[in-house]
């Protein structure tokens, strides 16, 4: 809308300041308060008497003030040029009209001081001083001033006017709304529409000034852009004459010139979300149906509302403004604010721009010009750089590219998936020579394959080319420290689950190069790593024939490498099957492979062939020989890499059987039989004599899968030389025939000599070395009891044990002490009925000073006090406590290793112990001797780490004594010990450090920094490092939580 009128006087400008007229707003905004006391009166009395008051000051004092005349005349000039009513019965509009009448003088003033302002050139010599403000700037205070009259001209001059359901209805922003309504009277001039269209325009005239217009339109945006709906496409109900019309058809039109500038002007997501408050109405005001009715926006609005945001969405930047103005009206801030995460994690609003985004308008000439227009933009969403604006925009992105593929799979594939995935294309060819891929940002795109999970068929079909390439690339990331290399293997591993079986198998073969047919990587094109993080395509140069040699160990160790890659890759799709799928695929093709070199082989009259047709079948023969040598180098790389799960189903091991059997027949044909052949398949007939001797619970269905080797059994039981095998095929046929309801001893001896026994003996077999390991040196007899130990033990063997244990010969003694320790944690009942004196045995034995026996004693009484840790812990607490007149301090020594291990044994059960532990460990830290008081300090750490939130009644006497040794302990290795009991602690605590720790993190903090600072000893200075880098882990770890892209289901009742 164009001003009110033409530009006043400028002498009347001149002479009014801004003072004056600030100083007349807030004489018109001056708080009123009534003359009675009565508590009859109303708000709504109050409201008009403080109004009617303030009117009548201001016109006082612009009639007998004559400093105020120049405002007085400059007011005249503009109520002579303006064209609305400024009295009125109404005293709201009254006061309305003032209002607007001195915000047009303070534009006018500002604006004719703006023009006149000349700043001075900067002065060179004072560079550091700030340049002259304009003289139209205001100040703070001003600022709140004119903020607070704008309130009240929207509240009075437009709200009241707008029409239920057009905005958001004033009863229901606050109490005083309510009351403004109320007051405000439509039943005397001038006409509501014309009081509306009069404020519309005078605000609109304001805001042309760039300062005032920032603190119209930030605030009060959505009710002029509701009032100039209203004014410019509400229709009529019937046709008016022109006596009976309030708006003439040019003013309309105004109107809706003013709106459409008025929407380009502003920020796009304010508008964004001010039209969808339109479009929608306030749900939350409306209690009944009868309410809702009257709130929901009309029919006319909620079209016009949908029109104008498809225009905001078909701008430039469109896309971006609608994500922003959804998102940052749900509560995410301008740049991503206090919710933006939960508001990231809301798939539903996700979810809703995508379906926006998806929707072709009716203003878009075609979809494909849409989808034109919108696409680029969408592919944009993902390359800001803030983390949670990222997340945000990364999510908007992905749930469109998921809706548009799914509802419109042509336009997406020409759009948006054959752009994305340009630079992998480009590397099929020599076009993309010398071109730096742009790889964070192509992984950051393509995150829309793994994060959607949507195995849509256009998606799938658009990777199938680019494998090659992604593999390729995945290998390169491989040769080194590299970020894209997640994301490399993760798009693999999606799309290799996702594809059909016979898809995948075949992209393997590609990966393998055992399919020249699949597209790779160009064979002049190789990547190379570039400047921040990208990776270069470039070509590589001419091959001289001196380089032949060196070109040849290159694509060697090129092909070695690549399988072993696939080896790594593969070893991560084992739970689908896959990985069995593939291993199985090589072995067909290895006998394929036999069949065909045995054919080519054969040979052929020379004089038959032309030396062309020879050459030919040389490379042919060279060729069948590469792809073997591949093959057999594949299956040597699964057969490494992949553990021995590889199989995940029946159909997998009925498949390989078959393939060995298959083999097997080639190589009876071709008479060919070795050693390994013979091996491979006693072993792999041994696995269905596994399966149908009870090993797996057989269904009816996996018997149908199983009589497929019927025909392989039958040829292997009629043509192999081995008896033993062809009566275990003959046998083993007539089992799968009869469904298991007849089998031979010879399966059955055939099952039991394939299965695994380590978990029947290897157990055994295990503890006899680890015991025996000793006893050989021992003499015979010794030997013998050692042997029949794990059976059951009697009086005379355990006696004759016992007397070995003062064994004068080191190893009989040390033999002795592990087969006491060997029963013991077998729990042997005749050995546990004399704890007390084993307990002596081994506590005798620690002070041996050969390390053979002690540390023998040692594990001994750490079994022991794990099965009577109450009996036991008490004397070994007593011992570590006594003096050393009493105990030697190597005894000492060995018996704080005998509690470090119990501790560790006991595990989370030491909270029982934690009191005698404790106390026992501090004083030890008191004692004279240093080793001792770092052993007391080594135990302090190894309990601290189990005790978790049981330390905290003893967390400050535990950190008083820390802090005291790290600090004031003369010897190096007590203070090294004080810093790693804290690396321990911080370590053992992990996220709970901040709980546990709360009233003490800031003090061992202090302490770790001035170790750092000024301990002399590198290793404490190490360990206080250390401790640093642990607790600063866990304060990020506390402080920015990692993010995870994931769903919560809820099972409701």
């Amino acid at each position: 809308m164009a001003a009110p009128g033409p530009a006043v006087g400028s002498g009347a400008v001149e002479t009014c300041g801004l003072d004056q007229i600030l100083e007349a707003l807030k004489l018109l905004l001056s708080p009123g308060g009534s003359g009675s006391s009565s508590l009859q009166i109303t708000k709504h009395d109050i409201l008009l008497a403080t109004l009617k008051s303030n009117l009548s000051a201001l016109e006082d004092k612009l009639l007998k003030d004559p400093q105020w005349k120049k405002l007085k005349l400059l007011r005249d000039e503009i109520v002579n040029k303006a064209e609305w009513p400024q009295n009125s019965v109404d005293i709201t509009w009254s006061f309305t009209s003032q209002a607007l009448l001195l915000l047009l003088c303070l534009k006018e003033t500002m604006t004719h001081l703006a023009a006149a302002f000349n700043p001075g050139k900067p002065n060179p010599k004072t560079p550091e001083v700030a340049p002259t403000l304009s003289p139209d700037t205001l100040s703070i205070s001003q600022q709140k001033m004119v903020q607070s009259v704008l309130q009240f001209v929207v509240i009075l001059g437009v709200c009241p006017y707008l029409m239920p359901g057009v905005g958001v209805p004033l009863r229901y922003r606050t109490e005083f709304g309510a009351v403004v309504q109320d007051v405000v009277r439509l039943d005397v001039a001038p006409h509501a529409t014309r009081r509306l269209y009069t404020s519309c325009k005078a605000l609109l005239s304001v805001g042309q000034h760039t300062s005032l217009g920032s603190l119209i339109f930030c605030h009060h945006f959505g009710d002029i852009a509701a009032g100039l709906c209203q004014l410019g496409f509400c229709p009529t109900k019937k046709p008016l004459t022109p006596m009976e019309e309030v708006l003439t058809e040019e003013e309309r039109t105004v109107s809706r010139g003013a709106l459409r500038d008025l929407l380009d002007q502003v920020y796009q997501p304010l508008a964004v979300r001010e039209l969808l408050i339109l479009q929608g109405g306030p749900p939350q005001s409306c209690t009944d149906v009868k309410t809702q009715l009257r709130c929901r926006a009309p029919a006319w609005l909620r079209r016009l509302c949908g029109q104008l945001l498809s225009e905001r969405l078909m701008r430039p930047s469109g896309v971006q403004a609608v994500v922003r103005g959804i998102l940052e009206g749900a509560g995410a801030g301008a740049a991503g604010g206090s919710d933006a995460e939960a508001t990231a994690a809301d798939w539903k609003k996700c979810d809703l721009i995508a379906k926006i985004l998806a929707a072709c308008p009716q203003q878009s000439l075609s979809p494909e010009s849409y989808y034109r227009n919108i696409c680029p933009q969408i592919l944009d969403l993902f390359h800001f750089q803030d983390k949670l604006t990222v997340q945000q925009f990364q999510r908007v992105a992905t749930t469109t590219f998921i809706t548009m593929s799914r509802e419109q799979p042509q336009l997406a594939t020409k759009y948006l998936l054959q752009p994305m995935l340009a630079p992998l294309h480009r590397c099929l060819n020599t076009a993309g020579k010398g071109e730096c891929l742009e790889v964070r940002c192509l992984s950051k795109r393509c995150c829309v394959y793994v994060v959607g999970n949507e195995p849509l068929t256009v998606l799938l079909d658009s990777l199938l080319p680019v494998l090659g390439v992604l593999f390729s690339l995945y290998c390169f990331t491989k040769q080194s420290v590299s970020h894209i290399r997640s994301f490399c293997q993760e798009i693999l591993l999606w799309i290799l689950e996702k594809l059909e079986r016979r898809k995948a198998i075949s992209s393997l073969k590609g990966f393998a190069g055992l399919d020249k047919a699949i597209p790779s990587l160009h064979s002049l094109c190789q990547f190379r790593a570039a400047t921040q993080g990208g990776i270069m395509i470039t070509v590589k140069k001419a091959i001289s024939d001196e380089d032949e040699d060196e070109t040849l160990y290159q694509k060697l160790s090129s092909e070695q490498s690549q399988v072993e890659h696939l080896g790594d890759l593969l070893s991560h799709c084992q739970a689908c099957g896959l990985a069995g799928d593939f291993f199985i695929f090589c072995l067909k093709e290895l006998t394929h492979l036999a069949m065909e070199s045995e054919a080519e082989l054969k040979p052929k009259p020379f004089s038959s062939k032309s030396l062309l047709e020879l050459e030919q079948h040389h490379a042919t023969l060279v060729e069948s020989q590469e792809r073997k040598l591949l093959v057999l180098q594949l299956l040597a790389v699964l057969c490494e890499r992949i553990s021995e799960q590889i199989f995940t189903n029946i159909t997998q091991v009925v498949d390989f059987v078959a393939a060995t059997l298959q083999r097997a027949c080639v190589n009876l044909a071709h008479e060919a039989e070795s050693t390994v052949e013979s091996q491979t398949l006693s072993m792999s007939m041994g696995l269905v004599a596994v399966m149908l001797g009870g090993a797996v619970q057989l269904k009816s269905s996996d018997f149908v899968v199983l009589k497929q080797l019927l025909p392989l059994l039958e040829k292997v039981s009629n043509t192999y030389p081995d008896p033993v095998i062809q009566e275990l095929a003959a046998d083993l046929r007539i089992t799968i025939s009869t469904h298991g309801a007849f089998s031979t001893e010879t399966v059955t001896v055939a099952a039991q000599s394939t299965l695994n026994k380590k978990d029947t003996e290897g157990k055994i077999g295990e503890q006899q070395i680890s015991c025996n390991r000793y006893t050989e040196v021992q003499s015979s007899q010794t030997g013998q009891e050692s042997n029949a130990q794990f059976g059951s033990i009697t009086t005379e063997q355990f006696q004759e044990i016992l007397l070995s244990a003062y064994d004068p010969q080191i190893p009989a003694r040390a033999a002795a002490l592990r087969t006491l320790s060997c029963w013991i944690e077998q729990r042997e009942a005749k050995v546990l009925e004399s704890q007390e004196q084993l307990l002596k045995i081994f506590l005798e034995n620690l002070e041996h000073e050969d390390s053979f026996v002690y540390l023998s004693a040692i594990q001994g009484v750490a079994l022991l006090s794990d099965v009577y840790p109450e009996k036991i812990l008490v004397d070994l607490l007593a011992q570590y406590d006594s003096s050393k007149e009493k105990y030697t301090p190597e005894t000492r020594m060995k018996v704080g290793e005998v509690l470090m291990r119990i501790v560790r044994a006991l595990g989370d059960m030491v909270s029982k112990y934690r009191e005698p532990l404790i106390h026992t460990f501090l004083r030890g830290v008191k004692d004279p001797d240093g080793m001792h008081r770092a052993s007391s300090l080594a135990n302090l750490g190894e309990l601290c780490q189990h005790l978790d939130f049981l330390l905290g009644p003893v967390i400050h006497e535990v950190t008083t004594c820390l802090i005291a040794v790290a600090k004031t302990d003369h010897e190096v290795q007590v203070r090294r010990a004080a810093i790693h009991v804290i690396v321990l602690l911080l370590r053992g605590l992990s996220q709970k450090a901040t709980e546990v720790l709360r009233d003490v993190l800031k003090d061992l903090y202090h302490l770790l920094k001035h170790v750092v600072r000024l301990e002399s000893d590198d290793v404490a200075k190490l360990h206080a490092q250390l401790a640093l880098e642990e607790l600063d882990e866990i304060m990020r770890n506390f402080l920015f939580p990692p993010q995870k892209l994931e769903k919560k289901i809820m099972v409701l009742p």
